[in-house]
């Protein structure tokens, strides 16, 4: 039994922590917050509860394999997880009606895509998301399932297969936003650029491969947890309390200590060392000193370098939420798209004749679609009229989450917000590997291999709990 100890408590640590207990070690969480969870946080106040962080989740397989793999009561017996439809209504400049998506349903789709826009919509759509599917099946396990290997020729070519005579240069790869011009054009177009914006990726940047996004959630569908996102956090923080994980909270970690040419543990802020066997480290690796091991090489990938962050509007409404209201609404707007989620649940207001509405942007550094500035939660609160009606005179008050808020939550500096790794762009959208070039040094969470986001946070728990067990020749689940 080897003593592990792990650097922060978000879902890729907890992820890892639990897999490992699983296996035998005895595992150590040290937070320098008072709780866990890292972004999937939670505001109360008179009555309304609101996420500050992610408020849904696709790819739930990934936390169903986490339960199953460690423990007996699955996922679904832990937390209450609905499938969200309509997945999204999309609100698009100069366009009136908008649309709505259903769930999980190509079909669908392309049927609510033709009546919008047009015979044919859903057709061109549906074949951008097929070759999509492509990208998704040729990368899917060295991207995702697999720990990233030495060599990253694979990932760093563009693996979407851009369409035949659709005029796009042959001298590089397209970009996102070239695909979505060339592709689909018009509003589909902005449809497919404004989804993958929303991650905080640009599209004028990112390697037509970000098309996965989209295409993972109309595939896999759309979730939400009833009581909030933060009851999955709660439901991950006590299977891990079920399998004997230590969990130390208000412990800042100054230096991971090598000896013998290995890490060797943990010093914390107040001078306290925590020897161990291994070391993960499950937390923005510029929190630790410049010459910390756990820092990337200069050769490795640093996909979330320049992450942009999230302005987020917490509101809350007097009146009832109308019974077409949809969960998710994404407003576009030139250089902004703002995320409305207005769920159905009870537990987010204190009673029926009121409602609590989160509206969320990208925003700072890197932030996607070329904003001359950072939006402002005016500018926010008027795209969000859009998917409300009545918004300002139903607001009885509101809260503003800025990134310094995100980074007091997640000590990520700047309040930086690591996207999913992509496939393309020479590797740079890539992150580094969990395995580092320390012996008993590993690194998990969204800013490690495959990246940002709740699904791919917790697909590190696998990866680094399988080099752990298995050591460097182990190559992914199968």
């Amino acid at each position: 039994m080897a003593r592990i100890a792990v650097i922060g408590a978000g879902m890729g640590a907890m992820a890892t922590a639990a897999r490992l207990a699983v296996a035998g070690h005895r595992v150590t969480v040290y937070e320098r917050t008072a709780t866990y969870g890292g972004a999937l946080g939670r505001h109360e106040r008179d009555g309304f509860s609101f996420d500050t962080g992610p408020g849904l989740l696709h790819l739930p397989a990934v936390y169903r394999d986490l339960f199953v793999k460690t423990g007996k009561r699955p996922l679904e017996s832990c937390v209450d997880l609905v499938q969200v439809d309509p997945a999204v209504r999309h609100l698009l400049p100069h366009h009136t009606i908008g649309v709505t998506l259903p769930g999980a349903s190509h079909g669908g789709v392309a049927a609510a895509l033709d009546g919008a826009f047009g015979a044919g919509a859903g057709e061109r759509w549906n074949g951008v998301l097929g070759r999509a599917r492509d990208a998704w099946d040729a990368t899917r396990r060295p991207l995702l399932e697999e720990p990233l290997r030495a060599d990253r020729t694979a990932l760093a070519g563009d693996p979407y297969p851009a369409l035949r005579r659709s005029g796009l240069l042959r001298r590089r790869p397209p970009t996102l936003a070239e695909v979505a011009g060339r592709e689909l054009g018009g509003p589909l177009g902005e449809l497919l650029t404004g989804v993958v914006a929303a991650y905080g990726i640009d599209p004028e940047r990112a390697p037509g491969s970000a098309a996965v996004l989209p295409y993972m959630e109309q595939t896999f569908g759309t979730w939400y947890v009833r009581g909030g996102m933060r009851a999955l956090a709660t439901a991950v923080y006590e299977r891990c309390r079920e399998r004997k994980v230590e969990f130390v909270f208000g412990a800042e970690v100054r230096e991971v200590p090598v000896r013998a040419g290995r890490a060797a543990g943990l010093l914390l802020a107040d001078g306290t060392e925590a020897d161990a066997d291994a070391v993960v480290c499950a937390v923005d690796p510029r929190l630790l000193p410049a010459h910390s091991p756990v820092r990337p090489r200069a050769q490795e990938p640093a996909g979330g370098a320049g992450a942009p962050s999230r302005l987020t509007l917490l509101l809350a409404l007097r009146g009832a939420r109308p019974a077409d209201a949809v969960h998710r609404t994404l407003v576009h707007s030139p250089g902004l798209r703002v995320t409305v989620l207005r769920p159905d649940d009870p537990a987010t207001r204190p009673d029926a004749e009121h409602e609590a509405v989160t509206v969320s942007a990208v925003c700072g550094p890197g932030a996607a679609g070329g904003a001359p500035g950072a939006p402002g939660p005016g500018e926010l609160l008027e795209l969000a009229e859009r998917a409300v009606p009545g918004l300002r005179e139903r607001l009885l008050w509101q809260e503003v989450r800025t990134p310094a808020d995100v980074e007091a939550a997640t000590g990520a500096p700047g309040g930086a917000v690591p996207a999913p790794a992509l496939a393309g762009a020479g590797g740079r959208l890539l992150y580094p590997a969990n395995a580092t070039e320390l012996p008993g040094l590993y690194r998990a969470g969204g800013w490690a291999h495959p990246g940002g986001g709740l699904p791919h946070a917790g697909m590190t728990g696998a990866l680094v709990a399988g080099l752990i067990v298995e050591g460097a020749e182990f190559r992914g689940s199968r």
